[in-house]
């Protein structure tokens, strides 16, 4: 807990420096104490609750921008705008909360826009363009590389389920093949086994087949029959028969009178369980005495064979490649709607850009040709179909006369330039004020008409 708040204050420091310097070293319109201190304080809370809400992190730290820049750009405010936005696509777990915030932030400087004395459509693509790159694409950044650690996890688990699987899989082809080694044994070598471990045992095919390898279960009865034999009746003669008449093999285990006191009976359920299996493969088991000794007899139909253990061998297990795919998809779209989306208000600040200061000029010949006193009507038809929305007027050279309507226009249509600007003045219909407004940077000159 300690080094999280360790870590906090760090990021609020970081993001402090440019916030609290930006004002003094002529990067921002300076600002009063209160604005910087709010600033400040606003960025502190937005650190320490990041952790647990970041969308009200992000929400703080694009408040001082948003109070104090136009547009919410800004130098002081910026790089917080994009950290809290990145931290808030790596730890918001949904993105309709930080999608509510992006359109909360977009409407309230869309209203700042709509009061402000200035053009509203630059200062809104503006807004947009800033909201754009300085929140959105670093929320998707965050947003990815959140995506990229749950798929990494992901993967990893589903490497342990694999391995474990693969275990499984491992221990189930053991228990496979012996049992296909116990399988191969026919019966008539498990008899010859018998019989070379002391058991007085003889094998009598009866001239037929004797049973196939598949057959597990002649194998099964046998050697649970042989077992019980030398169990229960200690020195007693064996006979094993095997009959195979299609579509059925009977398989008969019979021993005479024990010869040497054997184990008492017990509570097995070795032939118990044959005959169940066999029960429900359409077969038959009875076991009981028979002379003086005692017999088993079993009926095996020709489909019975048990089939092998089932199971899923590890490459037959898909990776989640369909997954990381379609997550690499969709983050794949999203930069690329966003990154189309920025190009487009790129293109259309810069369109509007100029299309306001080419059609805002009023050629210099003209505006020296006009006389003071001149009617308002005869000096609309040499002035452009745009006025200049957010004019230099603190580099005019004197005030506008009082209660007139003053309209700006441009001396020239180059972009990116500071340019002169001409101030006309009406009052009653009639042009009373003429006026150059210098460049930036020039000295102050007044129009060849100045005022009546």
């Amino acid at each position: 807990m300690r080094t999280r708040r360790h870590v906090d204050a760090l990021l609020w420091l970081a993001l402090a420096v440019p916030a609290a310097t930006a004002d003094a070293i002529g990067l921002n319109e300076p600002r009063t104490a209160w604005q910087q201190l709010g600033g400040l304080a606003a960025l502190a809370a937005a650190a320490a609750v990041w952790r647990r809400r970041p969308t009200l992190a992000f929400l703080l730290a694009a408040a001082p921008g948003e109070a104090t820049a136009p547009s919410l750009f800004t130098v002081s405010y910026g790089m917080a705008l994009a950290a809290f936005a990145y931290l808030l696509g790596r730890h918001g777990p949904r993105a309709r909360p930080a999608l509510l915030a992006f359109a909360a932030v977009a409407a309230a400087g869309t209203a700042k826009v709509a009061v402000r004395d200035v053009d509203p459509v630059v200062e809104w693509l503006v807004l947009m363009a800033t909201l754009l790159f300085g929140a959105v694409f670093p929320w998707l950044a965050g947003r990815y590389w959140r995506q990229s650690r749950a798929l990494t996890a992901s993967a990893l688990a589903r490497a342990d389920q694999l391995e474990r699987e693969q275990r499984i899989v491992a221990d189930r082809a053991r228990l496979r093949e012996r049992a296909r080694i116990a399988q191969d044994m026919t019966v008539e070598q498990l008899v010859a086994r018998a019989a070379e471990s002391g058991l007085t045992v003889r094998y009598d095919a009866d001239g037929a087949q004797e049973p196939g390898p598949t057959e597990r279960l002649a194998y099964r009865v046998v050697q649970e029959a042989l077992t019980n034999a030398a169990k229960y009746a200690p020195g007693a003669p064996v006979t094993v028969a095997a009959t195979r008449a299609d579509p059925r093999t009977t398989i008969t285990v019979t021993n005479g009178p024990p010869r040497e006191p054997g184990s008492p009976p017990g509570g097995g359920s070795g032939l118990a369980d044959l005959h169940t299996r066999l029960a429900a493969l359409g077969g038959d088991l009875d076991a009981g005495p028979h002379g003086e000794g005692f017999r088993v007899r079993a009926v095996i139909p020709a489909d019975a064979s048990v089939p092998p253990g089932t199971g899923v061998p590890v490459d037959a297990v898909p990776l989640p490649s369909g997954t990381l795919a379609h997550a690499r998809r969709r983050t794949v779209l999203a930069f690329g709607a966003a990154a189309a989306t920025g190009a487009v208000l790129i293109a259309g600040t810069f369109g509007w850009y100029a299309y306001t200061k080419t059609h805002s000029v009023l050629k210099p010949a003209d505006f020296a040709a006009l006389r003071v006193g001149a009617e308002q009507a005869d000096v609309a038809a040499v002035l452009p179909e745009r006025g200049v929305d957010d004019p230099p007027a603190d580099r005019a050279p004197s005030p506008p006369p009082p209660g007139a309507d003053c309209r700006y226009y441009r001396a020239s249509g180059q972009l990116f330039t500071s340019s002169a600007h001409f101030r006309l003045c009406f009052e009653n219909g009639k042009l009373v004020d003429k006026t150059v407004i210098p460049k930036a940077g020039s000295a102050a000159e007044s129009g060849d008409g100045g005022r009546r």
